[in-house]
């Protein structure tokens, strides 16, 4: 695995350090790249929920290139403690909340805000980000109107899933990753853009 580093925004060309073992699913900088161009100044100003943060690139990423906030959360005291230090490095730890939790716990309680990004990308093949999906559609009033949640998985654990308050929108592949668009179905008329 290359360099962890921040491709873009104020924070650009800084470093990150890895969680150490094999637990974590860390995203290329060609994929974040790819990522980030897709979703280009939608990025400025949101509020981003990244699930199974991990090394917290993502988040990391986001308020580099001007997110208000991001909200990170990994169950690993690993990864938190990683996820602290980079922020510190990156100087963005005032914009940022760091907890060590269950990600599915977390979507089972009741929104307390709503986001515009929401980032999942779990350990591979366990099904996980289909679980995480389930609650995300459950509690709509998560993402905001015109919000998104990206998921980041490998092709072979894609299976096709409708969703009551969800609908895909996008999807990119790149090597063994791939990424997933949802955003909110719209009630009054259903038309996909």
């Amino acid at each position: 695995m290359g360099t962890l580093r921040v491709i873009g925004g104020t924070a650009r060309g800084i470093r990150l350090k890895p969680v150490p073992g094999d637990t974590t699913r860390p995203i290329t900088d060609i994929v974040k790249e790819a990522l980030f161009n897709i979703l280009g100044d939608e990025v400025v100003d949101a509020r981003v929920l990244d699930l199974f943060a991990g090394t917290g690139a993502v988040a990391i990423e986001a308020l580099s290139r001007g997110a208000e906030s991001a909200f990170l959360l990994d169950k690993s005291a690993q990864a938190v403690r990683v996820i602290h230090e980079n922020l510190a490095a990156a100087r963005l730890s005032e914009r940022a909340h760091v907890r060590r939790g269950d990600a599915f716990a977390y979507l089972a309680t009741a929104p307390e805000r709503t986001y515009d990004l929401v980032y999942v990308a779990p350990p591979q093949y366990k099904e996980m980000w289909q679980k995480a999906m389930d609650l995300l559609d459950q509690q709509p009033a998560r993402l905001s109107d015109a919000g998104q949640v990206i998921v980041q998985i490998n092709p072979l654990e894609w299976v096709d899933r409708n969703y009551a308050n969800l609908v895909e929108f996008d999807r990119r592949k790149y090597g063994d990753t791939l990424l997933i668009f949802f955003e909110k179905r719209q009630r009054e008329n259903d038309m996909q853009s």
